[in-house]
């Protein structure tokens, strides 16, 4: 009987069932038959998940620095007696411990899910100088630490960064319950915001849209410090009480997003971002998650969030920073109900035949193979 090839994943950084890593990467690797383990913090809310991926727990930590010293010397111990074929990690804190995974001959695998470059570059704490030399020092650092390592990128324009790397593309699961679910009835005046909440998120542009538009309220759904909660209410003044903030302080797990958008029949789901490096490239999971849900989107009009709903013919695109705009895209979709559906459907549509990680699980798969074939594979993402 033919041994399953061991792969583990291993986080110190990103919640336990984070949706890339294990509703994804680490359930479409059991499901091809690989036995899988993720080493991670325990969940904060004490779920075990559906428990048919085996979780070795890390200590977590209150303090950023001992959970970057203690925590990544744990995980590495952790990960070198698992005897893995594969060893997938997901945070740039654990670069070392992969570098010296590798040199006990593991095949490791960079799962890069963020821009780090750019997300350094907009970090409000540190000024422009400090700016730069982490940057150069970050830079120097993964290129010494990633040789000879499998990168795999979450979103396409990472490739400029990385040449060599592998597209595994961050698109949704297709929810089959989306995809049935029609959207009749009355639009409500409600719109939607899913995932993590935060300034550079839009989170103050997406607080006043109550002032902007008296009638409207708007939902978030994901992991929202308090302070900012705060902050919002007190951004959208007198009209606070429709700010409706799921996930104070709390992280928001996937079935209950899921089950959000399927509770109400929403006007849009938002995307209003300031205009920043680290987001102004990216094609927003949130977007295909809005689009399989059969919302229309309304979003920032950067070059490429706009080329990309005007693509799929599923939103609208507007300056955050014009009220006047945002109200005349509420209005239009109100007022063109036809309109706004079309919008939706065209966006399910598009995630059913061509946004969707079942033709990203397909390239995961084979390229993990190919890993344990000792066929590193190079070049461009596309394929693979």
């Amino acid at each position: 009987m033919e041994t399953k090839k061991r792969v583990v994943h291993m986080t110190t950084v990103h919640h336990p069932y984070d949706p890339r890593i294990y509703h994804k990467q680490c359930k479409s690797l059991e499901k091809a038959g690989f036995d899988v383990t993720l080493i991670a913090r325990r969940d904060p809310k004490g779920n075990d998940g559906d428990k048919t991926i085996n979780h070795v727990l890390l200590k977590t930590y209150k303090s950023r620095l001992r959970r970057m010293i203690f925590g990544t010397y744990d995980a590495y111990k952790k990960a070198s007696a698992l005897n893995a074929d594969i060893i997938t990690f997901h945070d740039p804190e654990l670069l070392p411990a992969a570098w010296l995974l590798k040199k006990q001959n593991h095949v490791v695998v960079y799962d890069i899910h963020e821009d780090y470059i750019t997300s350094i570059m907009q970090k409000e704490y540190l000024n422009g100088q400090v700016k730069k030399i982490a940057v150069s020092g970050y830079k120097l650092l993964e290129k010494f630490f990633t040789k000879g390592m499998g990168l795999s990128l979450a979103e396409k324009y990472y490739e400029e960064m990385y040449p060599d790397g592998v597209w595994i593309l961050n698109y949704p699961t297709v929810n089959e319950k989306f995809i049935e679910h029609d959207r009749t009835g009355k639009v409500e005046n409600k719109v939607l915001y899913t995932g993590n909440v935060s300034h550079v998120r839009g989170a103050r542009y997406h607080a006043k849209l109550p002032v902007i538009d008296s009638e409207l309220s708007v939902h978030f759904v994901g992991k929202c410090p308090g302070d900012l909660a705060r902050e919002m209410y007190e951004v959208a003044g007198e009209q606070k009480n429709k700010l409706h903030i799921e996930g104070i302080d709390s992280f928001v797990e996937k079935e209950v997003i899921e089950k959000r958008y399927l509770e109400r029949n929403w006007l849009a789901g938002v995307a209003l971002f300031p205009p920043t490096e680290h987001y102004k490239k990216k094609e927003l999971t949130k977007f295909f998650e809005y689009m399989n849900a059969g919302i229309p989107v309304i979003c920032s009009d950067f070059p490429v969030w706009k080329a990309f709903v005007e693509r799929y013919e599923c939103g609208i695109a507007v300056d955050p920073e014009d009220d006047e705009a945002i109200k005349e895209a509420l209005d239009y979709l109100k007022n063109n109900p036809e309109e706004a559906s079309k919008m939706g459907r065209n966006g399910k549509k598009a995630v059913k035949e061509e946004l969707n990680w079942q033709t990203q699980e397909y390239k995961l798969i084979r390229w993990y193979n190919g890993l344990l074939n000792q066929e590193l594979s190079s070049g461009t993402g596309e394929e693979v």
